[in-house]
């Protein structure tokens, strides 16, 4: 009856385990959007995103007053066509990257990433990274001057000095005002996502003039990355030599603006495959931090600090913007050029050390046979591989624990009123007959590095996005052939812990076959409940990245096979075990007959 009753608490137990954690992940960590970050439709209305007068704080620089003072023009909501067909532009044609710059403001505002697909479907386009301001999609930089306290206008119109910008084929932008003063943009491209920009000053006037440079990213926050306790997006950047990425958009908005100690190696905003950012160059700044403008928009500042400038003199100052896709390879070969911690874009986190050559093997496993999903199988294998003669330890300490549980038993049954000195003599024990009866737990804890820093990896790297096997279409995204929508077939969404996919039906059954194939001697409720974990399990992990539960069901299998063997090599173990069992079953039958008797 006892064992009934726990029973029945440990299936409610699970019961809510299954609904809180999937309500849970639901409330702290909502889904993104079904456009991830730039991936909105092309043809998506825009709503109003203008900036309004005076949005800076009290307190902020006299230029970054003057840079948040001027508000975007009043047009209304556009749609992005519409806004990248009213203005004049240079064309932007590099490998990774195609787009435009607005000559209106001179702003990169029109950018999308050649090498990556707006959905699964081959047909969707690239995927839009830079939009026009007053979309609803709007993410752009903006490079300009703030002169004797007054920013030069953006709704300036300048002059370009060619038709596109490309790998070795720079664009040079430039304007002269009525006081004769020459400003001048230059933009240069790489092959990758790196755009280094030069900002000048001839001061052809008859006097001398204070002059800042400044760069600055704004973006909306409504199809951004969400923020999450396993990978930051939002704000981000490295200050005194420290990365820096506390606040997530909504505390962003909370603070209003955030202005960090220390100098600024970059700065900007990252969603979880795409990041925008700037990268000061030599020169002092005056400000370099994020503020929240409000309406879900946001704005990284960098602002040069004042030089004054003397009649016939000029001013030059570089800066690079990275827009495009967080490759680990290509940011960490920037960092090596000099960029602080640049390969940090990427929110590793404190398992970093083991991610990066856990996605280096990934890499070269794919490399050889041209399928992520087999690299993970072959990664899972060769894990386990170099795990066996753990596994081989652990089996042996386990037989060993076996054959002196006799002993086992006589120290607790001549010391159990001195359970101080019990465990001293079974210490004794244990050394005498060198064994360790932790030696079981090292494979799990082994395990559990690896688990996490596989689950990281399928949901940061760029190189897992959208990557097929067999049915499934994105190894980084939920196993997509769910039991309840007859695999898809049934034209219906099924809820998160609900999405019972063909992976989190295999996970549980191996993992409860492993469970059958140990011979461990539980009690019955033991039993029982380790008999229904798998299947709690499976509710749980069916939401998470079907990569991740490959790996689960390759090692599930790998497991059984292991134990088969091991069992094989170690018969007093098996046939230990199996006699305990049955002595707990003859026990609990008289103690049914005593119980019927009486």
């Amino acid at each position: 009856m006892d064992n009934q009753r726990n029973l029945l608490l440990a299936v409610l137990l699970s019961g809510l385990l299954i609904l809180g954690w999937d309500v849970g992940m639901r409330y702290f960590y909502p889904a993104p959007p079904e456009a991830d970050v730039a991936e909105a439709n092309l043809d998506a209305q825009a709503s109003s995103t203008a900036e309004p007068a005076g949005a800076a704080t009290a307190g902020a620089s006299t230029a970054s007053n003057a840079v948040s003072g001027e508000a975007e023009p009043q047009s209304g909501p556009v749609d992005l066509k519409t806004a990248l067909a009213a203005q004049a532009r240079v064309k932007i044609d590099a490998p990774s990257v195609a787009g435009s710059i607005n000559l209106v403001g001179a702003r990169i505002d029109d950018l999308v990433l050649k090498n990556y697909n707006a959905t699964t479907d081959k047909d969707s386009g690239a995927v839009r990274f830079l939009a026009p301001g007053n979309t609803d999609i709007e993410h752009f930089a903006e490079f300009g001057f703030v002169v004797a306290g007054q920013r030069v206008s953006s709704r300036a119109v300048w002059e370009a000095d060619g038709e596109t910008l490309g790998v070795n084929s720079p664009v040079t932008l430039s304007r002269t005002d009525e006081n004769g003063i020459t400003y001048k943009i230059k933009f240069a491209i790489d092959d990758t996502y790196m755009i280094a920009v030069d900002q000048s000053v001839e001061n052809g006037s008859q006097a001398a003039t204070i002059i800042q440079p400044f760069a600055y990213i704004k973006r909306t926050s409504t199809n951004a990355s969400p923020d999450q306790f396993i990978a930051h997006a939002g704000p981000t950047g490295v200050f005194g030599g420290s990365l820096y990425d506390p606040n997530s958009y909504e505390e962003l908005a909370e603070l209003g603006r955030d202005t960090p100690a220390g100098a600024a190696s970059w700065l900007g905003f990252t969603d979880t495959h795409w990041a925008s950012l700037l990268i000061p160059g030599e020169g002092e700044t005056d400000t370099a931090g994020w503020r929240s403008l409000g309406d879900n928009l946001f704005r990284t500042d960098l602002i040069y600090d004042a030089k004054t400038v003397p009649a016939g003199g000029t001013l030059t100052q570089s800066t690079q913007l990275f827009a495009g896709a967080k490759v680990s390879e290509i940011l960490d070969a920037y960092e090596d050029t000099g960029i602080t911690y640049f390969g940090k874009a990427i929110s590793w986190g404190w398992f970093e050390w083991f991610e990066k050559p856990l996605l280096w093997l990934l890499r070269t496993l794919n490399g050889l046979v041209g399928n992520f999903g087999v690299a993970i199988i072959l990664l899972t294998v060769l894990i386990r591989g170099l795990m066996f003669p753990i596994a081989q330890k652990q089996f042996g300490s386990m037989a060993a624990m076996k054959a002196i549980q006799p002993k086992m038993k006589a120290l607790q049954e001549r010391y159990k009123d001195d359970k101080q000195t019990q465990q001293a003599k079974i210490a004794e024990l244990f050394k005498e007959e060198k064994v360790n009866p932790l030696a079981g737990c090292l494979p799990l804890i082994i395990q559990i590095p690896i688990f996490f820093a596989l689950y990281k990896v399928l949901y940061l790297a760029i190189e897992m996005r959208h990557e097929p096997f067999l049915y499934i279409k994105d190894l980084s995204g939920p196993d997509p052939a769910t039991i309840l929508n007859a695999f898809g077939l049934l034209p219906y969404d099924v809820p998160g812990f609900l999405g019972i996919g063909v992976l989190a039906v295999l996970m549980g059954f191996t993992m409860w076959l492993t469970f059958r194939l140990n011979p461990s001697a539980m009690d019955p409720m033991q039993q029982q409940i380790f008999n229904l974990m798998p299947w709690v399990l499976m509710f749980v992990m069916a939401p998470f990245a079907a990569g991740l539960l490959l790996y689960w069901v390759t090692s599930n299998i790998l497991t059984v096979a292991q134990q088969s063997y091991l069992y094989s090599k170690h018969p007093q173990l098996r046939a230990a075990a199996e006699k305990e069992k049955a002595e707990k079953a003859q026990a609990k039958e008289r103690e049914k007959a005593e119980k019927g008797g009486a």
